[in-house]
């Protein structure tokens, strides 16, 4: 299946490293044009990931916030520039806060403080995938429609990276789970206007992954009540996997260490 994918153009967010770099080096070894899209800061370790791949001269790295709207256009534009089209697009950019957030911090005179934190893991997460969701569409709308020749049915495919948070979410990570239930909700939403352009909207949901976002995070409960993690490679894959396969249209693939306990169809 992935054979299939060779010179065609996948844009990946955040994907310097974790996830995102594990799926975009899976495009990348199996002969698709990669587009390494990530924040200025990461730019040293997004091209250290291109000189390893199988495949660097058909890798890219380009600057990009996915809450500003001027970056995320500029990315799809100089994709387009580069490699003359997008087939694909994976929203895997994403953060998670560090503080709880639903308990309350207070300045000197006692009086509540707004969890800045919070609204930027909503903005990062929620608006970064909206505005890679609504880019996607538009600019993969251009491509012609396969003809019944060519073995492929749509213009092309945008997989939201969510998580298992956006459906049970008894972490307590508020803005997180809160954010990926929203990743959730695009992936319903988008499906109508999706299906009439011709394209594939899918999410993979992964179970915890050890990524720097979740650094933090205690996994000692997980191990002792005998749950496996993943690793960003088994989710890379299943990320792959959701992006090509043309008989995923609307599905959200769990992915509990390299185990696809089913498609659920969200609607």
């Amino acid at each position: 299946m992935l054979a299939n994918i060779s010179g065609q153009t996948v844009i990946v967010t955040g994907a310097a490293r974790g996830i995102g770099a594990a799926a975009a080096a899976i495009f990348n070894n199996h002969g698709a044009n990669v587009v390494i899209a990530g924040l200025p800061q990461l730019q040293d370790t997004a091209e250290a990931l291109i000189r390893s791949l199988d495949h660097p001269e058909r890798a890219v790295y380009m600057g990009a916030n996915v809450t500003q709207w001027r970056d995320m256009v500029e990315l799809f534009e100089g994709t387009i520039s580069r490699f003359g089209r997008v087939d694909m697009v994976v929203a895997n950019a994403g953060i998670m806060e560090t503080a709880v957030v639903l308990d309350m911090q207070v300045d000197e005179n006692g009086t509540p403080l707004e969890s800045k934190e919070a609204l930027e893991v909503l903005e990062v997460n929620l608006k970064g995938s909206l505005n890679t969701l609504r880019l996607g569409l538009h600019y993969i709308s251009q491509n012609p429609m396969p003809s019944s020749g060519e073995g492929r049915g749509y213009r092309g495919s945008v997989t939201l990276v969510a998580s298992t948070s956006g459906y049970f979410g008894t972490t307590g990570n508020a803005a997180y789970v809160a954010s990926k239930h929203g990743v959730v909700g695009l992936l319903r939403a988008s499906q109508t206007k999706a299906a009439s352009l011709g394209i594939r909207v899918n999410a993979v949901a992964p179970f915890f992954t050890p990524t720097q976002i979740t650094s933090g995070f205690d996994k000692s409960s997980m191990l002792e009540a005998g749950l496996e993690i993943n690793t960003p490679d088994q989710v890379g894959i299943a990320i792959a996997h959701a992006t090509v396969d043309e008989t995923r249209r609307g599905t959200a693939c769990f992915e509990v260490t390299g185990y696809h306990p089913g498609l659920l169809n969200p609607s």
